[in-house]
């Protein structure tokens, strides 16, 4: 018998494979809701940071939908949409006012707090980067530190574009056991 989605979690805390069985379950479910509501590419890295907050928050999951984790993801692709609107309209508008091109446009506030958080966090991810396999380490590094998109990533590893975001996740899953669980988002 199949694990549900809770005793996917709860497993996952220290078996990253557990996670990638859980992100096979909805990667297909989730992208086909995001890309009902965005942009292709748009719909590509929410499916991906939903499962990057899913990496971080697996303690956070309660079990309130009778072993589906459905509404819980779903619920953290939500959050997600709203910022991604929220944070263009925002940067639209202050592009007008200001007659800014587009390209030009950068918040330095959201800079900083993510140096404050990177910060808090360093000793931590540090320790549990020296643990990861070298192809997680190499797709983590593609594509959280120099933000090169999927395709990209997977184009440089010589793997798919499945392969390379699972690679990614797997990563994300071994880090945030090295992260306290307070900073958990």
């Amino acid at each position: 018998m199949a694990a549900t989605d809770a005793e996917l979690i709860r497993r996952a805390r220290w078996d990253p494979e557990a996670l990638a069985e859980l992100y096979l379950r909805y990667r297909e479910p989730l992208y086909g809701w995001f890309r009902s509501r965005v942009p292709e590419a748009a719909a590509s890295e929410l499916t991906a940071e939903v499962f990057a907050q899913v990496a971080l928050s697996l303690r956070r999951f309660r079990d309130e939908a009778g072993g589906s984790a459905g509404p819980w993801l779903y619920g953290i692709g939500k959050n997600l949409l709203r910022r991604y609107y929220d944070k263009g309209r925002v940067e639209e508008a202050a592009r007008r006012r200001l007659g800014m091109p587009i390209e030009a446009y950068d918040l330095e506030v959201e800079r900083i707090e993510d140096r404050v958080a990177a910060a808090e966090l360093a000793p931590g991810l540090a320790s549990g980067l020296n643990t990861l396999p070298q192809d997680q380490r190499d797709a983590l590094e593609l594509r959280v530190i120099e933000e090169r998109p999927y395709a990209e990533v997977a184009s440089i590893l010589g793997c798919t574009e499945t392969a390379a975001r699972l690679r990614v996740m797997r990563a994300l899953g071994k880090l945030a056991r090295f992260i306290p669980s307070q900073q958990s988002t």
